[in-house]
């Protein structure tokens, strides 16, 4: 912890002698800042032993800064966040638990980057945000911020249906082996993403390799896993209506894995889809979204997926992660911009687990009330 406060102190000094240097350096300089506060209530919590977890009532917060210098071509920049270290799913800070006794608070970098921009070429080095298009959070979490490099080109068409053709490619490191990069776990992904001249369809196709990767996070694991995910991903808008769908197929065959069970090997598959009206960009703006997943338990990485949806996660292992696949459930939201800066959201969660661990099948249900607020 003593290392993260002085690099920042260290990266603030920076930052006021560039803005000690010029006018011109300072207008180059932008700053960010969000709230969240959150109010959160579980119950019908099943366990895979068939009893039932107790409801939960949270008081939760998450605050974020950052700053970032552009000048022509490149910028670089960073974001700082409350949150466990070791729980990259979850920035917010529950009151009153595990904070000592009013004690200070975790916080760690989410954001440390360069990135280079020309004309409709990009790349960016560093600890950024993940960077292939996508509908929600069920396959990667907005919260997760991949290491290593990401590169993007643009490919604009001046006639016909197609405006565009976009692809992204990247190599991140999940977990540094200190040997070869080959023994790393890691990451690699290449994505097509087909824009409409209208704007109103966008498609994608992308395929992820993962390799290496521990089957529990946090160094509890007993074997490492490959995957190979393809995934396809449609959406539409008209006027204030969106409709979205994804679909993901781990092409890695674990047949003849004898660490996995077999009611398990055969668990590649998965899908999502979404309808939403409205939006929170403007003020007195509603958004209405209802989500639909199912996913089965290779179909994704599950610990670096979203946590939202249910409170299953590997606490038996010493691991504060979530290991939300597995699943079929459903998410709606309800929001509402009092301002440009400042948002109200409810969202309810309904989960159910599609093959048992144990006995029974695990379940859930949550509602949360969110305040968010920009700077």
């Amino acid at each position: 912890m003593k290392h993260i406060y002085a690099v920042i102190f260290f990266v603030f000094l920076t930052f006021c002698q560039l803005l000690s240097q010029s006018d011109s350096t300072y207008s180059r300089v932008s700053f960010e800042m969000d709230y969240r506060f959150r109010v959160e209530h579980d119950w019908d919590s099943r366990n895979s032993d068939g009893t039932f977890r107790q409801d939960r009532s949270r008081l939760r917060y998450r605050i974020r800064t950052g700053a970032s210098y552009a000048h022509k071509n490149y910028s670089f920049g960073l974001r700082i966040r409350t949150g466990q270290l070791n729980k990259q799913q979850d920035p917010q800070l529950t009151l009153g638990k595990g904070l000592q006794e009013f004690g200070t608070l975790p916080i760690g970098f989410e954001k440390a980057y360069f990135q280079y921009n020309k004309s409709d070429f990009r790349f960016w080095i560093g600890k950024n945000t993940y960077p292939f298009k996508k509908n929600n959070e069920l396959f990667w979490s907005d919260n997760v911020f991949p290491e290593g490099i990401s590169i993007d080109k643009t490919f604009n068409i001046e006639q016909g249906v197609l405006k565009a053709i976009n692809l992204t490619g990247g190599h991140f490191i999940i977990n540094s082996s200190d040997n070869s990069f080959l023994n790393d776990a890691y990451l690699q992904g290449l994505q097509t993403n087909v824009i409409s001249r209208n704007k109103h369809v966008e498609l994608s196709s992308a395929l992820y390799l993962l390799r290496n990767i521990p089957n529990i996070p946090d160094g509890s694991h007993s074997f490492l896993l490959d995957y190979s995910i393809l995934h396809f991903r449609a959406k539409y808008t008209f006027k204030k209506i969106s409709i979205d769908a994804d679909y993901y197929n781990n092409l890695t065959n674990y047949d003849d894995n004898n660490n996995i069970e077999q009611d398990f090997t055969d668990q590649r598959t998965g899908y999502t889809c979404g309808v939403q009206y409205g939006d929170t960009k403007s003020t007195n703006n509603w958004m209405l979204r209802l989500t639909y997943a199912r996913l089965q338990r290779y179909s994704i990485l599950d610990y670096m997926a979203q946590n939202d949806w249910a409170r299953w996660d590997y606490s038996s292992f010493n691991s504060p992660d979530g290991r939300l696949s597995n699943l079929q459930g459903a998410e709606a939201v309800v929001a509402y911009a009092i301002s440009k800066k400042i948002t109200l959201v409810t969202k309810y969660y309904h989960v159910d687990q599609l093959i048992p661990f144990g006995n029974e099948k695990e379940t859930g249900q949550r509602i949360r009330f969110d305040i968010n607020v920009k700077i």
